[in-house]
């Protein structure tokens, strides 16, 4: 039963990418922070401006080159085995992540991480990675337990988000092997990334389609080993004594093609609305580190890493939230909650210029 679980890969995974993304942003600080010319007076604009430009290509390339083999794994992994999504992402990232530490032992110029975003994201990158991880988790959970299964998969994801920002600062600034700061952050990530490939190589197991249960629309895979004509014949005694609605296998043709254009729609609006949504919250978030370490906050490893455990919050928050209201709210209602909450945290720190306010709109 534990082999099928996807929450250590998700928990290690996370714990590893918070190290390296709090290593990551010190050490091109660092290194821009060297390389300027001391002399100038506009210091601070030229080092705010390469940060910058950094992390706009960087971004770029991690954003684009999944698109190139994302769809390929994702053919791969229906129709030869579930685990390509994962285990090609995570050996990405594991290959990928040895350039920064390259790049502190060896001094190797910056620019070396370009290519360390491009292997990332050429291995499928977070797109695919995160996508196999839903469907593993969809696999192993019934229809009516599906959402409380996905939202648990989150859970383990900020809490190991929250453990690892918190950490990362300190090891950052109080750990490092001959003056190379970020050297045993990195390769403590390195570390747990090689623990995350090995566990979905070798221990886990991928469950069988429709082992979770997947409510009244699978009469092939009803459980208890009956056959299909029984299963039907059970269902519709049930329907009939519980007066509830006719099982999905009973409509016609025709109302089935009625509900097509309307399905379509909705899925359509959804989408949409999805792609909206990330555009916003990537700005957001692809903005916050250069404002950190530059004035009025000016942070270092340490609040570097509290930041980002804040962030990791929400992954917390939400969890508790659809674990309560739930039972109360539809899910249109918990998007909406979930939209406005977002919204006015990037307002307030739009205007944040101490630490109590800005941490209070993370």
């Amino acid at each position: 039963m534990w082999r099928s679980w996807v929450e250590p890969i998700v928990a290690g995974a996370q714990l590893a990418s918070s190290f390296y993304d709090t290593g990551l942003l010190m050490v091109v600080k660092n290194y821009f922070n060297h390389s300027t010319s001391p002399g100038m007076e506009s210091t601070d604009e030229e080092q705010q401006r390469a940060i910058s430009n950094f992390y706009i290509i960087n971004n770029l390339i991690v954003g684009l080159c999944p698109l190139a083999s994302a769809y390929v794994l994702a053919w791969l992994g229906d129709r030869k085995h579930h685990k390509i999504t994962i285990c090609v992402p995570l050996f990405g990232y594991l290959v990928s992540r040895l350039f920064l530490l390259l790049v502190i032992l060896l001094d190797w110029p910056i620019e070396v991480m370009y290519g360390s975003a491009a292997l990332n994201g050429l291995t499928g990158g977070f797109t695919t990675y995160w996508a196999g991880i839903m469907a593993l988790g969809s696999l192993n959970s019934s229809e009516r337990g599906r959402s409380r299964r996905l939202i648990t998969i989150e859970l383990s994801h900020g809490l190991a988000g929250f453990i690892g920002s918190l950490t990362s600062g300190q090891i950052f600034v109080h750990f490092n092997v001959n003056y190379h700061h970020g050297t045993v952050l990195v390769s403590c990530s390195l570390a747990i990334y090689l623990f995350c490939v090995l566990y979905s190589i070798f221990a886990l197991k991928v469950p069988k389609e429709g082992s979770g249960g997947n409510g009244n629309c699978a009469p092939n895979q009803a459980s208890g080993g009956i056959s299909k004509r029984q299963w039907v014949e059970q269902t519709e005694r049930t329907r009939l004594l519980d007066g509830g609605p006719e099982p999905c296998s009973s409509l016609t043709r025709d109302e089935r093609q009625r509900m097509v254009p309307s399905s379509k729609a909705i899925v359509t609006l959804f989408f949409t609305s999805a792609v909206l949504y990330e555009l916003a919250v990537t700005g957001a978030v692809d903005v916050l580190p250069l404002f950190l370490i530059n004035k009025p906050l000016e942070w270092g490893a340490v609040y570097i890493g509290y930041s980002n455990a804040a962030g990791y919050m929400i992954c917390i928050t939400s969890f508790l939230g659809i674990f309560t209201f739930s039972r109360c709210f539809r899910d249109t209602t918990m998007i909406i909650i979930g939209i406005a909450s977002f919204s006015g945290g990037i307002f307030i720190m739009a205007y944040a210029c101490s630490n109590i306010l800005y941490l209070i709109g993370e």
